[in-house]
């Protein structure tokens, strides 16, 4: 079992996130971060899109009357009990309000070796709670509190806002030891291990680290019966505009060589065409397929260690 890479607490973050006042481009957090673990490099690595979750609840004056919407409102049906219309009559005649949180999650990498593997994942959420609704629409009230909750139909107010931002955190993934977890809940290699693995033994793992182009985020999923199965994806990371490779036709040595050498080259690493058609981006497999008939006649163009991850690839092709 690998040994964790360095000590640091999700209740320490947590602290951390508590004190800090979220700012424009999250420099403070990031110093922060930084020093706690001064031995090893942090970045801001990516920030997610917009997303939202149900908030709280607030009289017409803004006054909080709780945090957790879903809370209170099953506490307060039972108060009421249990009949939804009396819920509903009490709701209308407050003037209740639903809150929104609104936020992006922030995902921290912390390098810690030179492997493919060698980095640590902390996510934390940088949120900000916003006036969502009227919690009942009088015109089209909840058949049931599910509906009361969440309701498909929303009588949409005018936004304001509650306090300031706040950071939240989330979680921390030491990768090379999640990946030891998937791997063993998989009978054959995981096709993440295995962009890993061809990362670590081609160019590009002997020219830059993965996490400055790539991360592996845990994610869940419902299974067949219900039950929840934890996997891995890869999420690129590259904020520079890359030429789409998609129409092969007729290319072939220099000319084929020259186009694949020209997005590596934008891309900031070699062979990183072969990683961008694994995750179907900008690249279509139809590159790998005339590359190989290329070395498999007149041409040699590949570093022996590319060429030997390409046939490996053509022999048991996957993607992420």
């Amino acid at each position: 079992m690998i040994e964790p890479k360095f000590n640091l607490a999700g209740q320490t973050i947590t602290e951390c996130c508590k004190k800090i006042v979220p700012d424009k481009n999250d420099a403070v957090l990031l110093a922060k971060l930084q020093s706690l673990i001064p031995d090893y490099p942090v970045r801001l690595a990516l920030t997610s899109d917009e997303w939202y979750r149900l908030g709280g609840v607030v009289d017409p004056e803004g006054n909080r009357i709780a945090k957790d919407l879903v809370e209170w409102a099953e506490r307060t049906y039972i108060e009421c009990g249990q009949n939804l219309q009396t819920l509903i009559e009490h709701t209308l005649e407050q003037k209740l309000i639903a809150t929104k949180q609104t936020g992006r999650t922030l995902y921290f990498v912390v390098q810690t070796g030179e492997k493919a593997e060698d980095f640590t994942l902390i996510e934390i959420d940088k949120t900000h709670e916003v006036s969502d609704r009227m919690l009942v629409d009088e015109t089209h009230p909840p058949e049931d509190l599910e509906e009361f909750i969440d309701p498909l139909q929303r009588f949409c107010i005018d936004s304001f806002c509650f306090g300031h931002s706040r950071y939240t955190y989330r979680r921390k993934t030491d990768v090379a030891i999640f990946m030891e977890v998937i791997n063993e809940r998989h009978p054959n290699e995981h096709p993440v291990q295995r962009f890993m693995d061809d990362w670590n033994r081609s160019s590009a793992g002997h020219t830059k680290h993965l996490s400055e182009n790539w991360i592996i985020r845990p994610y869940r999923h419902t299974g067949r019966f219900g039950e929840q199965i934890v996997n891995a994806e890869i999420i690129n990371i590259e904020t520079t505009n890359l030429p789409h490779l998609e129409d092969f036709t007729g290319k072939k040595g220099n000319s084929l060589n020259n186009s694949l050498s020209r997005f590596d080259r934008q891309a900031g690493y070699p062979f990183a065409w072969f990683f961008y058609m694994l995750k179907g981006k900008m690249v279509s497999t139809d590159s790998a397929e005339a590359v190989f008939r290329d070395i498999s006649g007149d041409f040699s163009y590949l570093p022996e260690r590319d060429e030997a991850v390409l046939r490996d690839w053509i022999a048991s092709p996957y993607n992420v």
